[in-house]
């Protein structure tokens, strides 16, 4: 094994948090020596400001984790990796300028990204037209699965956590095992909170389920700040269960007018979801007069990292920024190790090569690896393999979908967040 060895070789500063420069055109100089000729180029576009900017860091830092972890065991066909970083700021139109930048300026190959699925869909018609690999480890909306089956991404689109389709069917599951009869519901206006929506209504009503405002959900814009009327109108009537489909920053603001308006007072469970799941949640949201946490007992789900390198990848990163590893973060992991290793196996490190070739790389049969480096030599020495991954097995299906299973989550008393349990989806 040579994560020993690479671990001392990386320059990450392991005694401090590295967080990459909000900058939009910043460049790792670490990560990026000098290529040239067939040298492998991956973008990252990701979320340094905005909305998910929680996750966003972390995401950066296991991308450039991979890239030096390979850069310390030879780069990909002889020559180093380049990685080039775009702050995607959580915005549509922002994420697609950077789409734009990476793919006809710098000619990366890969992307790894978007966070957001409103922020991938903005780019991956650019990527597609560009024939760039467009990976993303947290863009669940079913949308992308629709069109991947409707042909419009000519096989250049995949993602490392699976689809809200399966995402729903975990909701609906934890609703009834917990005996909700009836949930009222409150999204973000965008792919993400719609999809969501619609996978949660149909699996929920499809197991004998009451959504309570189904005809008229609480849809609220991205750019919203007050919240007060939308979360009258789904707390009012008493639902079992309130589910919110939200991402950090708007979503602690709806938790807080929740509290101020005598909502979270333990007659209406609340059910997050994966984009919530954030370590500072209960931070974000405070604490009562009593000094406890208001969301104390807030239940969730989110896609479950449990794969076989997980600990490997947890025990590097660990080494690395002296904390643990994020919700998003072991996806990230592997979407850019996907790239890296289509890249290697193919010979070739064009876009249409690693389009070709990654699922060659994701899927059975050949030899199953974990380890990165291992796995890039094992393929220089003419070996297929099946690349098991920190998230998961990540096998890749036709529409570059992976499929799952799904971590049940609760705010402890404490303020953190701890896994009760996992669920299998199987679609």
């Amino acid at each position: 094994m040579l994560w020993g060895a690479i671990a001392l070789a990386l320059t990450l500063g392991a005694c401090g948090e590295t967080t990459p420069s909000a900058d939009s055109n910043a460049t790792d100089p670490a990560s990026t020596p000098a290529a040239s000729g067939r040298g492998l180029k991956i973008g990252t576009l990701l979320p340094i400001t905005g909305d998910l900017a929680q996750y966003g860091g972390p995401m950066q830092d296991s991308a450039t984790l991979l890239v030096q972890t390979v850069n310390g065991c030879g780069g990909v066909l002889g020559q180093p990796v380049q990685l080039i970083s775009e702050d995607d700021q959580t915005d549509p139109a922002a994420g697609a300028a950077a789409m734009s930048k990476l793919a006809e300026v710098d000619q990366v190959s890969g992307v790894v990204g978007a966070a957001a699925s409103s922020v991938s869909s903005a780019a991956v018609d650019i990527a597609v037209r560009n024939q760039v690999v467009e990976i993303s480890p947290s863009a669940t909306s079913p949308v992308f699965t629709d069109r991947a089956k409707a042909g419009d991404f000519d096989g250049y689109w995949f993602r490392t956590a699976p689809p809200d389709t399966f995402q729903g069917q975990a909701l609906a599951q934890l609703a009834m095992d917990q005996g909700y009869e009836t949930v009222a519901v409150i999204a973000i206006n965008n792919d993400y909170g719609s999809g969501l929506v619609q996978s949660f209504t149909a699996a929920y009503t499809a197991l004998g389920g009451t959504v309570a405002n189904q005809d008229n959900p609480a849809l609220y814009p991205p750019d919203a700040s007050s919240f007060d009327s939308e979360v009258s109108s789904v707390f009012n009537g008493s639902p079992d269960a309130v589910l919110l489909v939200a991402y950090p920053e708007t979503g602690s603001l709806i938790l807080q007018s929740a509290f101020e308006q005598g909502f979270l007072d333990g007659e209406t469970q609340v059910l997050l979801t994966d984009g919530m799941k954030d370590a500072s949640i209960a931070e974000l949201v405070g604490k009562d007069s009593d000094g406890s946490f208001v969301i104390s007992g807030v239940m969730g789900t989110a896609p479950s990292a449990g794969g076989p390198g997980l600990e490997q990848f947890t025990a590097l990163y660990n080494d690395a920024f002296n904390r643990d590893p994020s919700v998003f973060d072991p996806n990230t992991w592997d979407a850019t190790a996907l790239i890296v290793l289509a890249a290697e196996a193919a010979g070739d490190t064009s876009g249409t090569a690693i389009r070709d070739a990654i699922r060659n790389v994701a899927n059975a049969p050949g030899t199953e690896v974990t380890d990165v480096c291992e796995a890039l030599e094992l393929i220089r020495q003419g070996e297929e393999i099946n690349y098991q991954g920190a998230s998961g097995p990540v096998d890749l299906d036709e529409q570059g979908d992976v499929v799952g299973s799904y971590d049940i989550w609760i705010v402890g008393d404490d303020g953190a967040i701890q896994v009760q349990e996992t669920i299998e989806i199987s679609g």
